[in-house]
């Protein structure tokens, strides 16, 4: 087998969610943008146009009106794309071995991990960082709470919400409100929720 060949045998079982190591996966080295996104963390505040350039550089994609604060942290920083309208507040981390795609008008609020990637149980199963990686989808229009971790594989459906300090270790459904250690659905978004926090007429 040739190298050409072992690569795509390595980005096949990263693409079926199976165990790879550190060694196998060298080859993909090259994506990662480590000295760009360093750059963009110490970039000053008013530099807003060479922030723009560095997110189109770092990242795979990113929206119309995209606000990444910084600073944030990536594994790769090119497998993930941010939806138009996106807001990242300080401290978001995302450990894209895989892709992250975040839908338009997605908010998310300080210290949330998207970790695209675990290790197996046994400890002899973890020898050179061996891991497995699966995509994480947060819909359009999601809300994530403060120190909200989503695990791999997550969906996360449109228009909820994620309350501050959950772990998310499965999909959540479209409007609702989520929260805990496992996150779990609290309740359904309504119409009532529209009148909340108005002031009386």
């Amino acid at each position: 087998m040739d190298e050409r060949e072992r690569e795509r045998a390595v980005l096949d079982r990263i693409g079926r969610g199976l165990v790879y190591t550190e060694s196998e996966a060298a080859f993909q080295a090259g994506r990662r943008r480590a000295d760009l996104i360093f750059e963009y963390n110490h970039t000053p505040p008013g530099q807003t146009e060479r922030q723009r350039e560095l997110r189109a550089a770092i990242l795979g994609s990113c929206g119309a009106d995209a606000v990444l604060l910084p600073p944030f942290h990536a594994a790769f920083g090119s497998n993930v794309h941010l939806g138009d309208g996106f807001f990242g507040n300080v401290n978001l981390t995302f450990v894209d071995d895989v892709e992250i795609r975040v839908g338009n008008g997605v908010m998310i609020a300080p210290s949330v991990t998207l970790t695209t990637t675990g290790h197996p149980v046994h400890p002899d199963r973890r020898v050179d960082f061996a891991r497995f990686s699966e995509p994480i989808t947060i819909e359009d229009r999601v809300w994530i709470g403060s120190n909200v971790v989503v695990l791999p594989g997550v969906r996360v459906g449109y228009g909820s919400v994620i309350g501050a300090g959950s772990v998310v270790t499965r999909d959540v459904p479209p409007m609702t409100v989520a929260a805990g250690v496992p996150c779990r659905v609290l309740r359904e978004i309504t119409e009532a929720d529209l009148r909340t926090r108005v002031a009386p007429d």
